[in-house]
């Protein structure tokens, strides 16, 4: 792979990608072996010495705890706290927990050095596909450096939950109105820790802020893998488990990755652009306000910012001095993703691809909104 193509954001993301792999391993274990300790701000996993591999001891870190509590039917705000006010029966209660249903889990853990104990970052089922973030790169980003549409990076992430990187094309540009320069773009999503599916979707970047819209080409792919404990209580996940199913799911990764970034697939999403700077809208703000009762996803919060979106884009190339109409909404919306955390920003350019895609029914109660007075 020839990292010139890479820039230095993405770089970093690829060293800390194979820094990460080099420091990671997997355990399959039964829940009845697992011991729970900690105190008001940390939990630990113990799971003790068995049939050739030491006793191990984990802090686990919010998201192991939250699939811990999860696991168990333990709402996450009640597990924090009791974790804070009675830390030792707490975690003697998830020990007892997990010993009463015991069942195959596997541990993905992540070495610290310097002596400390290892990072317990996910507690799964062992049906998880451990497709990884080194898998992701190594199927995908030989193919799109040597694509036609000239990718570079915008974004790179790696959370607790996922690895997000969002591309955008140098060539293949146009204006669904005159001003507003928009992109071909592409999202990898993948997570290592049971925060959802390995995905591919398509965007579309309006060049002047740089939101992102996501179209509805989007290819979800569930870590999902027939049961891998063989009977032993505590074992080693080897990289041979890993791999036995991965190469399928790389050729599909491979094909749809290209699909996504054809010209095509780019010129079609750009005519619903310009349709959408057809359709008007009556008041603006009320509009707004109709998206948030629209959509359950969107908070008061959320709907302020939608709003704050709207000023910004009305001010720059392609939307000032004009009517604000759909596509002025479409970029209020996304615009919010800025203001997110990196595993919340999907959510947003999804939404934005929705109501440039909405019937026209559920349109019109948006378009067509009278202000209510707060």
């Amino acid at each position: 792979m020839n990292t010139n193509f890479f820039n230095d954001q993405l770089q970093g993301l690829l060293d800390k990608v194979q820094d990460q792999a080099a420091r990671a391993m997997d355990y399959i274990c039964d829940s009845k072996v697992m011991l729970v300790g900690g105190n008001r701000e940390q939990t630990s996993v113990i799971v003790e010495q068995d049939r050739g591999v030491p006793t191990q001891e984990f802090q686990a870190n919010d998201l192991a705890f939250e699939q811990i509590c999860q696991g168990l039917k333990i709402d996450i705000r009640t597990g924090r706290h009791l974790r804070a006010t009675t830390p030792d029966a707490f975690h003697r209660l998830l020990g007892e927990q997990l010993h009463h249903h015991d069942r195959p889990k596997l541990l993905r853990t992540l070495d610290q050095g310097d002596g400390r104990s290892p990072i317990l970052r996910a507690v799964l089922s062992d049906r998880f596909k451990t497709f990884d973030h080194v898998d992701m790169l190594q199927t995908t980003l030989p193919q799109l450096r040597d694509s036609e549409a000239r990718w570079e990076v915008v974004r790179g992430d790696i959370t607790e939950r996922a690895m997000h990187i969002t591309l955008k094309s140098l060539v293949h540009t146009g204006e669904p109105a005159v001003g507003d320069t928009m992109a071909l773009g592409l999202r990898l999503r993948n997570s290592e820790t049971g925060a959802g599916s390995v995905e591919v979707a398509q965007l579309i970047w309006t060049l002047a802020c740089l939101n992102g819209m996501q179209t509805n080409n989007r290819n979800r792919w569930a870590h999902l893998t027939s049961a891998r404990s063989d009977g032993d209580t505590w074992a080693i996940l080897t990289d041979q488990a890993k791999d036995a199913d991965n190469q399928a799911l790389a050729l599909k990764l491979r094909d749809i990755v290209g699909n996504y970034a054809s010209r095509e697939s780019f010129n079609e999403v750009l005519e619903n652009m310009a349709q959408a700077h057809q359709d008007g809208v009556v008041n603006a703000e009320a509009a707004v306000q109709a998206i948030g009762k629209q959509f359950v996803q969107v908070t008061k919060k959320d709907t302020s910012l939608i709003l704050q979106g709207l000023i910004d884009t009305m001010g720059q190339a392609g939307y000032q001095g004009r009517p604000v109409t759909r596509a002025t909404l479409v970029n209020a919306v996304t615009a919010v993703a800025h203001k997110k955390d990196p595993d919340d920003k999907p959510a947003w350019e999804k939404l934005g691809g929705q109501i440039l895609t909405m019937a026209p029914g559920s349109w019109r109660r948006i378009a067509e909104a009278e202000l209510i007075a707060a």
